[in-house]
């Protein structure tokens, strides 16, 4: 089994003053001595507070959450790198348990279930709804259930998310890997963990509408190389479907009403049927040639 030194524990922060010192301690206490935090440009002590319990401090180029993990890549040398949020919601104590399935070499990747045990009042009803929402439609369009694609606690290969291409900035950031891990096949496994509630002193950088709409839409933008026909596909039914409808207006006035003629709405249902039907084509033949080259890409594995 490897040692705790091949595991970097990676946190990226943004005004965690008030918990990023115990954050620190509960890693480095269990023998975690690589702790590399990324800050954002914080306003308030994360920087200095972090550096005063043993971390090794990286002040980020850019911004967001997404970045910070982008760039905290470039400085890992670790093999497996363990990451977390730094507001004290993630228990030090579940670190061996993420870890254990990347150090046997079953998996490549290894997804945090907060739903598994979580503290009462640590997630809002609306964020639970959203997150159920988005866990559906994530296995909707790609096909896998990694129960919490949300999850800020993982642990997984600093070799497989090198071969990642992340372009999200903030929270959709954890979206992102998850696409990923179907999209390359890296082996991902799902642990429950303890989710507890944020110190009251503690303030959240999440903004559940905003960010909830950037999530849904990174999930939409990324089936476009992963699934195709669901890309495009959605998109036709749409507009074949509102094409039918203005279409059987059209007739019902001219059929059943008193002969109304409606020329220019009887174009815009036609052109709608014919741009559904044509995304759904190319869809089926997007989809066909992402089939194709998963298939090559396995045989050259």
């Amino acid at each position: 089994m490897a040692e705790r030194e091949d595991v970097c524990v990676l946190i990226p922060t943004l005004n965690e003053a008030e918990t990023i010192g115990e954050v620190v301690d509960g890693f480095t206490d269990r023998g975690f001595e690589n702790v590399l935090v990324v800050d954002g440009d914080s306003t308030d002590r994360t920087q200095e507070i972090a550096r005063e319990h043993g971390a090794r401090v990286l002040q980020q180029s850019g911004s967001g959450k997404g970045q910070a993990i982008q760039e905290a890549i470039r400085h890992i040398e670790a093999e497996y790198v363990l990451m977390l949020d730094g507001d004290g919601t993630y228990r030090p104590e579940d670190a061996d348990a993420m870890l254990e399935p990347l150090l046997e070499g079953r998996y490549e990747h290894v997804i945090g279930d907060r739903f598994a045990d979580m503290e009462e009042g640590a997630m809002t009803r609306l964020n639970k709804a959203g997150n159920g929402m988005f866990n559906w439609v994530f296995r909707t369009i790609h096909g896998e259930d990694f129960e919490d694609i949300l999850s800020g606690y993982r642990a997984f290969t600093r070799e497989s998310v090198e071969r990642f291409h992340l372009d999200a900035d903030g929270f959709g950031v954890e979206t992102e890997m998850a696409v990923e891990c179907v999209k390359h096949d890296v082996p991902t496994t799902v642990v429950p963990i303890r989710y507890e509630a944020r110190p009251d002193e503690s303030e959240t950088n999440l903004h559940p509408v905003q960010d909830g709409g950037v999530i849904l839409l990174t999930l939409y933008q990324l089936a476009k190389t992963n699934n195709p026909l669901f890309y495009f596909g959605s998109v036709g039914v749409l507009s074949g479907l509102f094409g039918v409808a203005v279409a059987g207006y059209v007739g019902y006035e001219w059929f059943v009403g008193p002969r109304v003629s409606h020329e220019v709405l009887a174009v815009v249902a036609a052109f709608a049927i014919l741009f559904g039907v044509q995304l759904l084509m190319f869809g089926v033949l997007s989809d066909l040639i992402v089939t194709l080259h998963r298939e090559q890409m396995r045989r050259l594995k």
